[in-house]
């Protein structure tokens, strides 16, 4: 006969090691109040800080953090063309743009060339510690009805051209249906809406927006809103 089967060990595994965070900012202040709400999660670290876009892209080229806190309105280099830079990279953090203004056209441009969502310097300790771990996870954080009136606000106001040839050819590809679920993604509705305005299912709306950043070509859904206003598909005020 064989023994008993060895009972096996309790000893917990090591730890997981906090996320690494960047902070961006050329206020001292934020920058410690910033620093303070993240560094009350064990599952979070501040690894740096940096007071403006040059030394955010020294800090991200020597401390690898996985999210940067990026102001916009910086002296010298500001956070859009940093943003610009490590969103140019192909191991780059994650950007979250913090900014003073929730329709700030800076903050606007920064989502355009790669950030992953942006958050208000004065939003409460707990509404930060939400979005930086949505960032964390892959998430895009931005509201569907803010996106549509940062869309509105500054990217037909800034350039009436019309839209391109790439941009129909592209627009082209899609079914009738995934046009349909653009167009409500671009005016600001919900997943969860947009399954109820087409009596389907809202794990098929997902599918349906998964096929349509795949054929554009696009990262999230933000770019998609931008492109449905900017190759014609919408219009303001539709």
């Amino acid at each position: 006969m064989t023994g008993p089967s060895p009972t096996p060990s309790l000893v917990p595994g090591p730890s997981p090691s906090p996320l690494r965070i960047l902070i961006c900012d050329d206020q001292e202040l934020i920058r410690m109040g910033l620093r303070m709400v993240v560094d009350s999660q064990p599952d979070l670290t501040v690894v740096g800080e940096a007071a403006d876009g040059d030394a955010a892209i020294a800090g991200a080229a020597a401390l690898k953090p996985d999210l940067v806190l990026m102001d916009v309105r910086m002296p010298g280099l500001d956070g859009l063309g940093a943003t610009e830079q490590l969103c140019a990279q192909p191991h780059g953090p994650r950007i979250l743009v913090v900014t003073t203004f929730d329709l700030d056209e800076y903050a606007y441009a920064a989502l355009r060339a790669g950030a992953n969502g942006f958050l208000v310097k004065d939003a409460p300790a707990e509404e930060i510690l939400v979005t930086v771990r949505a960032v964390l996870r892959g998430d895009v954080m931005v509201a569907p009805s803010l996106t549509r009136r940062l869309v509105e606000r500054f990217v037909l106001h800034a350039s009436a051209a019309a839209s391109t040839p790439a941009q129909r050819s592209r627009l082209a590809t899609l079914t009738e249906r995934e046009r349909e679920v653009l167009a409500l993604v671009a005016r600001g509705l919900a997943n969860g809406e947009i399954a109820a305005r087409l009596f389907v299912g809202e794990t098929t709306v997902k599918t349906h927006l998964g096929r349509i950043l795949t054929k554009l070509g696009l990262r999230d859904r933000i770019h998609a809103v931008i492109f449905a206003y900017e190759s014609g598909l919408v219009r303001v005020g539709d």
